[in-house]
């Protein structure tokens, strides 16, 4: 649940025959973060989330490594979409979309989104390489998951693009930071209603025929 009403702020935690993750978000923190998923790698990039985006952060998963890291990196990334969603609330006077081009090194990441209440995931991000990273390993093919998994939960319509890259530590790192920053701005207070044509930035329950979800906002 949420925190406080004024405070952009939630809580969360859920457990399964799989995970037990639990998730704190004050989206208008100072990047102070505590992440541990059993991962190393992964949790230098949701430590990206939070520093980059300027968000206090902890994020504490015990999953089935033994069997494979999947089950803990997606199901931490809907968590943390869904606790994302909570601490934004009715989205009363956030500047709403953000995007921008991130570089590190050789890797240059586009990235674009709304926080539309419409989840729409569109990547386009050439993986140079699929050597797991960190031990247990990360695998690389994972970061789409993980960014579909959060936009889904979120409510988020997300666009990210490599414009370059060789080293999938660097792809993959830019377009965590990428995500964070245009996070950062999207959720800045600039107004005082919701900058929607129809009031309101729910997350959408209904899908079109085409499997986007429907409705203009």
């Amino acid at each position: 649940m949420t925190e406080s009403s004024t405070s952009r702020s939630a809580s969360l935690s859920r457990s399964t025959k799989e995970t037990s993750i639990s998730i704190s978000i004050d989206l208008d923190g100072t990047g102070v973060t505590d992440i541990s998923t059993g991962l190393p790698f992964y949790d230098h990039m949701l430590d990206q989330i939070g520093r980059h985006g300027s968000f206090d952060l902890t994020v504490h998963a015990d999953g089935d490594l033994e069997v494979d890291s999947h089950h803990t990196v997606e199901d931490t990334a809907i968590l943390l979409g869904e606790a994302f969603a909570e601490a934004l609330g009715d989205k009363k006077g956030v500047r709403r979309f953000a995007s921008g081009l991130y570089p590190l090194d050789e890797a240059l990441i586009e990235v674009a989104l709304d926080l539309s209440g419409r989840p729409f995931f569109v990547y386009e991000v050439d993986m140079p390489e699929s050597i797991p990273l960190g031990t247990p390993p990360f695998d690389p093919q994972l970061a789409e998951h993980v960014f579909q998994s959060f936009a889904t939960a979120a409510g988020l319509t997300l666009h990210m693009r490599s414009r370059s890259g060789r080293n999938s530590h660097h792809v993959v790192e830019a377009s965590f930071k990428g995500l964070a920053r245009c996070l950062r701005d999207a959720v800045r207070i600039e107004g005082g209603g919701v900058p929607s044509t129809k009031g309101s930035l729910s997350v959408a329950s209904t899908a079109s025929d085409d499997g986007a979800p429907s409705g203009t906002a």
